[in-house]
């Protein structure tokens, strides 16, 4: 399933299943996509690259202030399905369900020295692509499509890895440098078992 309107209410049911996402935000999607030389979507494609260059760089601290105090992070397990089963994610289990506590503990572990999977770090390259930006009926917040691949190595000797994925993120206008936050975003990896090591990383 790709993260998009013809699956908005299978996305829209995921952080009211999650203990962790009963207090995000429900805001949806309204109208078609915005042009892509609006000044919205060329706001929200801004923080998504820059969100990129933060996550390739590893500035976690950096990156958790442009987070939501209510933000719900969540990826769920993907299942393959009959055609037209209704449904292409596993009931109550995820790979990441995620608060902005949660986020901030993975942060802080990060600094650690129990931190064996980062020690030494990835190579992280994060690829920004297909954005697509939709008003909401809350004149602050928007909803903002991409789809993210990351090239992840680490190491001389170890294989890369990839991950594939579609993401449906909340983005809400705040007064901070960056103009916007995330308050809630919605992964949809490509695959059912993901092929990695680990996942010490962030999408």
């Amino acid at each position: 399933m790709s993260v998009g309107t013809a699956h908005e209410n299978e996305n829209s049911t995921l952080s009211e299943q999650s203990a962790l996402g009963a207090h995000a935000p429900r805001t949806q999607r309204t109208g078609q996509t915005l042009p892509f030389n609006d000044e919205l979507h060329l706001e929200a494609h801004r923080w998504l690259i820059d969100e990129a260059y933060l996550l390739d760089a590893q500035d976690y601290s950096e990156w958790l202030s442009r987070i939501a105090d209510d933000v719900h992070y969540i990826m769920p397990v993907r299942v393959t399905t009959a055609l037209g089963a209704g449904y292409t994610t596993s009931p109550g289990m995820a790979h990441w369900d995620e608060n902005k506590y949660s986020l901030s503990r993975r942060v802080a572990r990060f600094a650690t020295d129990h931190a064996w999977t980062e020690d030494p770090p990835s190579r992280l390259r994060h690829y920004i692509t297909n954005v697509r930006t939709f008003r909401t009926p809350n004149p602050d917040e928007i909803i903002v499509d991409s789809a993210v691949l990351l090239f992840r190595s680490r190491g001389d000797v170890g294989e890369s890895s990839t991950v594939s994925a579609g993401r449906e993120d909340l983005l809400r206008r705040t007064s901070s440098r960056s103009g916007w936050e995330l308050a809630r975003r919605t992964i949809m990896v490509d695959e059912s078992v993901i092929r990695m090591q680990n996942l010490a990383i962030f999408l």
